[in-house]
């Protein structure tokens, strides 16, 4: 499966498995990750995640723009820390063109960053295609179009959608066939979590 060299992935919502999913793509394509921005430093931050379980090189991750101590909305954790999360703040980092970059969101598309801008404007600014991570259970046809809709709104490109837990035929049919959208890969629980295990689990779902 050709997947495109840079892929931003959001979600349905928060605590979808958008950084089990990135760290798949991290782990079977040997990418790049970023986290542009990071809430709850509390209880560790994806990017921690995404080094302690891939194994790439420190020089593939790159440092987030803003790292906020709440586990909250970004605009909310900003506020406390009486920081304004602006836009202009955030490009792309300088990579091979040649080689692959995981962008990882926050929240799902209209997750608040400040007074007028969302998660869904700096999707846009990135211009960068979509990976969108849903649940694979009930309620998840209604999260996942909506998603897809507010992206095409924006002429925002959508790679494809990958969904997140047992595998549910059903739901994986009627998302393709009333989103018209590619399910590129259906990702099951994983018993055990480490660079082998994701690396397989590409394998076994992206192809």
């Amino acid at each position: 499966m050709a997947l495109p060299k840079r892929i931003f992935v959001t979600g349905t919502n928060t605590d979808i498995g958008k950084t089990v999913v990135s760290g798949v793509l991290v782990a079977g394509l040997n990418a790049h990750y970023w986290k542009p921005i990071q809430t709850g430093l509390i209880d560790g931050t994806d990017t921690d995640w995404i080094r302690q379980h891939t194994d790439i090189p420190e020089d593939q991750i790159s440092p987030e723009i803003y790292s906020l101590q709440q586990p909250l909305s970004p605009h909310a954790a900003a506020a406390l820390e009486e920081v304004q999360i602006d836009l202009e703040a955030f490009s792309l980092p300088e990579i091979p063109a040649d080689e692959s970059l995981i962008v990882e969101g926050a929240g799902g598309l209209l997750v608040p960053l400040n007074e007028q801008h969302y998660m869904l404007d700096l999707i846009s600014r990135l211009a960068i295609p979509v990976l969108l991570v849903s649940d694979s259970q009930l309620g998840t046809i209604n999260h996942t179009l909506l998603s897809i809709r507010q992206l095409r709104e924006n002429d925002i490109p959508v790679a494809g959608v990958v969904m997140n837990g047992p595998k549910n035929p059903g739901n994986k049919e009627s998302i393709e066939f009333y989103g018209k959208v590619a399910v590129l890969a259906e990702i099951e629980p994983l018993e055990e979590i480490s660079h082998t295990t994701l690396e397989r689990c590409f394998q076994d779902a992206f192809n």
